[in-house]
Parts: structure tokens; sequence; C-alpha cells
């Protein structure tokens, strides 16, 4: 197994037009970054907040994909980058809401696109 093929190999999963807005994405993809993938699904079972479960699924799926490799070592994979970015608004407008005095009032049903990318970490020594 060389070290220089596992370096550069990196496995993606993403979520498209996830149902949430990427400022609430943002908030687990800062607690995920950079940590062990064993110790992230921990972190995600328990966690209280509602993106969560989008990221627990999109690390599984990544994990998945790095399995496929028969020379990847799945206990030592690491989450090296997250990205919560923002997807179109629902049905791509906005929508309407009654405002006081017969006015009407937008507001957005955003989406988000969360991408997660797992690398294998090198081994000391």
């Amino acid at each position: 197994m060389s070290e220089a093929t596992t370096e550069a190999t990196s496995f993606r999963a993403k979520h498209r037009y996830a149902r949430i807005t990427q400022r609430k994405a943002r908030f687990v993809a800062d607690l995920i970054r950079g940590r062990d993938c064993n110790e992230v699904l921990d972190l995600l079972e328990f966690s209280p907040l509602r993106a969560a479960s989008f990221y627990k699924r999109v690390v599984t799926s990544a994990m998945s994909n790095a399995a496929q490799d028969e020379q990847v070592n799945v206990n030592r994979l690491y989450v090296c980058d997250v990205r919560a970015d923002d997807g179109p608004m629902l049905q791509n407008r906005l929508r309407w809401r009654p405002g006081p005095q017969g006015r009407a009032m937008p507001f957005a049903k955003k989406t988000s696109h969360l991408t997660v990318i797992v690398k294998e970490r090198p081994l000391e020594g």
C-alpha cells in the first residue's frame, strides 16, 4: 500500500437541496470539521441541532464511498472538509404571508447543499 495514493485520495458525499438554511447547517459543520469519522457519528447521534441528522447521513455515505476502496482503512478516516453552501429557494421564488393593513410580507424557504469530504489519516512514524 503506497502512502502517496492514500494521502491524495479523498471521498466525498453531497446532500443537495437539503431543506435547512445554510446558516443553521454551518453550526454543525464547524462542530465536525477535522474530527475522526467514528467520533463524528457519535457527536451527531446525540446533538440536539436539526442539521445533525442531515450531516449524519452524509458522513455515513462518504464513509461508505471510502469503504469501496480496498486500500483504505475505514477506522482511520477523518472529516477533512465540510461545507454548507446555499441552494436555491424552494420552487425558485419567494412566498408571501399576510401583513398589516392589507400588505403582503415575503419570506423565503431556503435550501442548502451539504458536502462532506473524508480522507485517511497518514500513518505516524
